[in-house]
């Protein structure tokens, strides 16, 4: 056990907690291969089945600042390591469950311990980094959030066609073991103890929100997307994010603190950066369906093919500091956003006579750009935020970060259940086409982040780069 320290970049610290962050991060994408064999398993759509994920990932974004809350009242070493536990427990009993609502229900359980887990530790990394060490410290903590979602599909197809899908929950348990331990020894004490209200109508507003939201996404992709029901899920979900927000800017002690978004290059690396990071995870949903439903292939070669994303990742990672520092944060940012629309876009011609030679250089080439991305909003992000404000910062960061990770699955179904719709009307029996129209669709997205990244000064973020 050790004190916190302040200054320099602590190795083991921040190895450990991207192991954390690899833990929760391939939980919230393993599942994705394995969503025809659950819904198989439980008499529903592969599509249908995505609440699996969303139940996991919205609850993440929801349970985010009472991570934080906790943490400052009980210190970030204690709660750290509770999570662990927690979240080891409810892989568990994920990997035993009987049916899909129970399985949801303990996906949310799942979905607080790693609200708890990971933004602790990641706070726990940038307050004993200095900031000429904060793209070494990022670049730790970056790298989980890059290999997961691609080491997921090929672990997920493999174990879902050789032991079941319930293995890729109970494989946490002795993850969650190892990390446990090194916990114990690695983690330091907090300093320092906040100990203010919680939020209540904040947390509920926010909660309220959010779970109306992704309700209503989810009617809007069903038969009758415009019925009442849908229209009132929508309209209070917007109601209630309003409320959040303007009862949160009054509070004295609110659940998110939004001053950091007064700075430029925090704003954008979490509103368009939001947006960017939405597309970024739906495109791992969609390539499963693709490649599983809409070209009947199985889950171990579809989980195979999508490796070419993570050597994309690999092989450019040493790469993208050298990248940014010659080029600068917007212009490395607007271009990994026009390559992601572009390389989006690609997939609307491929289909299952397609050469794998082919799809594997597109996702391998995406892969690199996507590394890119993600390394140059984290970096951006914490650029010209005070030592004073990194805490209320990450926690805005962190719920934004699971907000647009959750909804971007979301977001994938309502397209693929509305190009499908379209396809099937236009071309009937064109069974792929519609899976790859929802591509296009994903795409436009990305002119939101753009436009807002060319806002930004030329030399944004320049200390940091070092430009």
């Amino acid at each position: 056990m050790r004190d916190t320290e302040a200054g320099g970049l602590d190795r083991p610290l921040a190895v450990l907690m991207a192991g954390a962050y690899f833990m929760e991060n391939l939980d919230g994408t393993i599942v994705q291969t394995a969503l025809p064999a659950i819904g198989r398993d439980f008499g529903v759509p592969a599509v249908d089945a995505n609440t699996a994920i969303t139940a996991y990932l919205l609850s993440v974004a929801v349970s985010v600042p009472l991570g934080g809350w906790v943490a400052d009242r009980l210190g970030t070493r204690r709660v750290f390591l509770v999570a662990i536990v927690l979240f080891a427990v409810a892989s568990l009993a994920c990997g035993l469950t009987g049916d899909l609502v129970a399985l949801c229900v303990l996906r949310v359980v799942q979905g607080v311990a790693g609200a708890f887990m990971v933004p602790v530790g990641r706070l726990a990394v940038l307050r004993a980094t200095r900031q000429r060490d904060l793209i070494a410290a990022i670049a730790y903590l970056t790298w989980p959030g890059l290999l997961a979602p691609v080491i997921a599909p090929a672990l997920g197809g493999v174990l879902t066609d050789t032991v079941g899908w319930r293995w890729v929950f109970l494989m946490n348990v002795p993850i969650g073991a190892v990390l446990l331990l090194a916990g114990l020894r690695l983690v330091p004490r907090s300093a320092d103890r906040d100990h203010r209200g919680f939020d209540v109508v904040g947390f509920a507003l926010l909660g309220v929100g959010l779970v109306s939201l992704l309700a209503g996404l989810e009617a809007l992709g069903g038969d009758a997307p415009l019925r009442p029901a849908t229209v009132l899920l929508l309209a209070v979900a917007m109601a209630a994010i309003a409320g959040a927000v303007g009862w949160m800017r009054r509070a004295a002690h609110p659940l998110l603190s939004f001053r950091a978004l007064g700075i430029p290059t925090f704003r954008a690396s979490n509103l368009g950066g939001g947006i960017y990071r939405l597309v970024v995870s739906a495109l791992p949903f969609l390539y499963t369906l693709l490649f599983q439903v809409g070209f009947g292939w199985s889950a171990s070669l579809a989980g195979a093919l999508v490796v070419a994303v993570f050597v994309g990742n690999i092989g450019i990672k040493p790469f993208t500091t050298r990248i940014i520092r010659r080029f600068g944060f917007r212009t490395t940012i607007v271009g990994s956003n026009v390559a992601g629309a572009l390389l989006a876009v690609a997939f609307v011609p491929v289909d299952a006579s397609t050469p794998l030679p082919v799809i594997a250089l597109l996702l391998l080439v995406g892969g690199a750009f996507r590394s890119i991305g993600f390394t140059a909003y984290n970096s951006l992000q914490f650029a010209d935020v005070p030592a004073g404000l990194t805490s209320g910062a990450n926690t805005v960061a962190a719920t934004v970060q699971q907000i647009a990770i959750g909804f971007g699955v979301a977001v994938a179904a309502l397209a693929v259940r509305s190009t499908v719709a379209v396809a099937e009307a236009v071309a009937p029996g064109a069974d792929s086409l519609g899976y790859r129209w929802a591509f296009a669709a994903i795409a436009v997205l990305l002119l939101v982040p753009i436009a807002e990244t060319l806002l930004l000064p030329r030399h944004a973020g320049a200390a940091v780069a070092a430009r």
